[in-house]
């Protein structure tokens, strides 16, 4: 249980410290406001005359490309300028300690975030016949999708020496990962290449969250990309600990 609790008392300190934060707040901000933009004036719900919010949670994936980056910058690019990531490696956590503790700080705000769109559901409800399950799924996804961003963005935040760079570097691989199954749909790609294409997208396996769908192997496939961008960053840290 040492593990855990390590890396638990990290992301404590790492959700205290963003709590205080103003630019945690301006991100929260933009995130409900872009969001609620989205559906309302572009999506124009109430003229939809459809009991669906599939284009509000369409919004998400877009948003964590500027969101998710802006949460994660920090956590390893200003350590790193400030030189107090060596003094981290000095203490007695392993690696994996302080990636999951960055990592779980991070989708905890990012969850505290996208908890706070929950009202907006509810005051829509009244207006038609909702399927609470398929509501409920988006979420879901919503988060999967989330913590996955999040796991590349401490990668590459690991990899910069500055925030901006960390920020950059994030919000464009975000946006190629994030946007790249529009191209199949824009470009008269063979089956296999489209499915290749698809495979990578962080969209495309959101696409059945949001139609009330729990596929197992997108679920999987966010699981797994988690798994695998922490991993990295630990040997990240592996490797600025022995060099």
């Amino acid at each position: 249980m040492k593990l855990p609790l390590r890396a638990l008392a990290l992301a404590r300190k790492e959700l205290y410290s963003c709590s205080i934060s103003p630019a945690f707040y301006g991100v929260a901000v933009f995130f409900l406001l872009f969001t609620s933009v989205w559906l309302f004036y572009f999506q124009r719900f109430f003229s939809m005359d459809t009991a669906t919010l599939r284009p509000f949670f369409a919004a998400f994936p877009l948003a964590f490309i500027l969101v998710v980056p802006a949460l994660t910058m920090k956590s390893w690019a200003e350590e790193r300028k400030t030189g107090t990531v060596e003094l981290l490696l000095t203490m007695p956590f392993s690696e994996w300690d302080l990636v999951l503790g960055k990592f779980i700080s991070s989708l905890g705000m990012l969850a505290g975030i996208m908890a706070l769109t929950i009202p907006l559901p509810l005051s829509l409800l009244p207006l038609g016949r909702f399927d609470g399950g398929v509501i409920v799924s988006e979420y879901l996804g919503a988060l999967l999708l989330g913590s996955a961003a999040a796991a590349l963005g401490l990668f590459l935040s690991s990899l910069s020496k500055n925030q901006a760079g960390a920020f950059l570097g994030s919000a464009v691989v975000l946006l190629i990962i994030m946007l790249i199954n529009q191209l199949t749909s824009v470009m008269n790609l063979p089956a296999a290449a489209a499915e290749g294409i698809n495979f990578f997208s962080l969209s495309f396996h959101f696409e059945s969250f949001s139609r009330g769908i729990i596929d197992t192997r997108d679920l999987a496939f966010f699981v797994l990309t988690t798994a695998l961008f922490l991993f990295l960053n630990t040997r990240v840290l592996l490797f600025r600990k022995w060099r």
